[in-house]
């Protein structure tokens, strides 16, 4: 294919990868158009659509449109938050679809010296190996606790980047000085017992999270679960797989299978809606893995959200009372959690048990809150639309607390609070943090826990 064009490779690439049966799927009914956000906050671009993207997709499978800068910004434009599929009553797999034609892409695009970089150390480097990402982190918090912080503020030397960045860094959790990638082939025991877990920590979820995970522990030992965090463990790869690297989500997903599947549990318990719905479909991802494709499905019927968990294992076993006085809270959904892995009534029930605590639903909370991974960074002009539209309908809430449960919606919602200036009238909470800091009685959890030998964790 030497002498082809870069559109006729790409037409190629289509026909080999993705799947003619699936786009025939798409009866162009429309049912999909009010659920897309980028459809939406277009004007009602039909290029911006589910439907659209995939009659462009096919057009160029058939040799019918070429494939050019037009149509490669209409799949990239995607936030792939997958709001479509639950709407589309032809049950069109669109994910599948447009991470196929995404991984083509990339492997056809000539890509810039800058481009190549960034990809490799992101997607070969840092979301594969953990020491790597704990390390990076940890030059964030030396920024933090250095003064450069303070210093970079002081002189608006941010003002220099874009906004989206300098929102970002206002919103970043303070750093722990020990993150609890120590958690990391521990052993948490509950003394009454009813399952035993296994803990997905999540590659941002134990660096800049590290509380949220901490809380997540104490709360599975109060509902007593056993829980063991495999050593092994590396990043979902949910963000190589949404960005067209699909070979290293797979070779993560492979040494997360052999990791867990050595363990005896019932579940594999996560606290990050994106990591647990990437992680829910690995049987998908590995489906032409003859060798691990029996055993990926093993590991996706184990998935379960800790939302879920909590909601399976009962809430009354919970003090909850909030111990904060009366409060209004709202909840944001998680795309992947909520389109991909139907988890929508638990969190809502879990907030609707607890004490004194007023639930607000927030209209829109079942579409995208425009953070999607990496896509408020690469795509900051169509991700503030929707976040800026989403602090509307949380304003006319008059709630005190935005919950969610995933990272990445978490620090959009901090973004929207710091754009809508509304800080210090609102905050956005996992809802983990939630629980923990003004829901359970702190003195009941206590984090029991052993290394093979050692019993001891900060």
């Amino acid at each position: 294919m030497a002498n082809t064009s870069y559109s006729e490779r790409i037409q190629q690439g289509f026909i080999e990868h993705v799947d003619e049966s699936k786009l025939l799927d798409c009866m162009r009914c429309g049912f999909c158009l009010p659920s897309c956000p980028t459809y939406i906050h277009s004007n009602f671009d039909e290029s911006q659509s589910p439907r659209g993207r995939i009659a462009l997709m096919k057009a160029v499978r058939d040799g019918l449109v070429p494939f050019d800068d037009s149509v490669e910004e209409s799949l990239d434009m995607c936030l792939g938050c997958r709001a479509c599929e639950p709407a589309c009553p032809a049950g069109v797999e669109y994910g599948s679809l447009l991470e196929s034609a995404r991984e083509v892409i990339q492997k056809e695009k000539k890509k810039s010296v800058k481009e190549k970089f960034a990809r490799k150390v992101a997607f070969e480097h840092l979301f594969k190996e953990p020491e790597k990402m704990s390390k990076t982190v940890g030059l964030v918090r030396f920024y933090q606790k250095s003064g450069l912080q303070k210093l970079s503020r002081k002189t608006h030397v941010l003002s220099l980047f874009p906004t989206i960045l300098k929102d970002m860094e206002s919103v970043l959790p303070e750093i722990e000085k020990k993150n609890l990638t120590v958690m990391r082939g521990m052993v948490f025991e509950a003394k009454k017992k009813a399952t035993k877990v296994a803990f997905f920590t999540g590659c941002l979820m134990e660096t800049i999270f590290s509380k949220t995970n901490k809380a997540t522990v104490q709360i599975l030992q109060q509902l007593g679960c056993d829980i063991v965090v495999p050593q092994n463990q590396v990043c979902c790869g949910a963000l190589q797989g949404h960005s067209g690297e699909l070979e290293n989500a797979r070779e993560n997903a492979r040494r997360n299978i052999d990791s867990f599947l050595a363990e005896e549990i019932d579940y594999i318990v996560n606290n990050a809606g994106g990591c647990g719905a990437f992680l829910s479909e690995y049987n998908h991802l590995l489906k032409d893995d003859k060798e691990y494709m029996e055993k990926a499905k093993r590991f996706s019927e184990k998935i379960i959200d800790i939302t879920s968990l909590i909601y399976k294992l009962g809430i009354t076993k919970l003090p909850l009372a909030n111990k904060k006085g009366s409060l209004t809270v709202t909840y944001q959904d998680s795309c992947h959690l909520r389109n991909v892995n139907g988890v929508i009534t638990e969190p809502r029930e879990i907030l609707q048990s607890i004490e004194n605590v007023n639930y607000i639903e927030l209209k829109g909370a079942d579409q995208c809150c425009g953070s999607a991974g990496i896509y408020n960074l690469i795509h900051s002009e169509m991700s503030m639309k929707i976040l800026d539209t989403r602090m509307e309908n949380v304003q006319h809430t008059n709630a005190h607390i935005i919950i969610t449960t995933n990272p990445g919606c978490l620090l959009q919602m901090k973004v929207g609070i710091e754009r809508a200036n509304l800080t210090g009238k609102i905050e956005a909470l996992h809802l983990i943090d939630f629980l923990y800091d003004y829901v359970l009685d702190e003195g009941k959890l206590s984090l029991d826990s052993r290394k093979k030998e050692q019993i001891s964790i900060n």
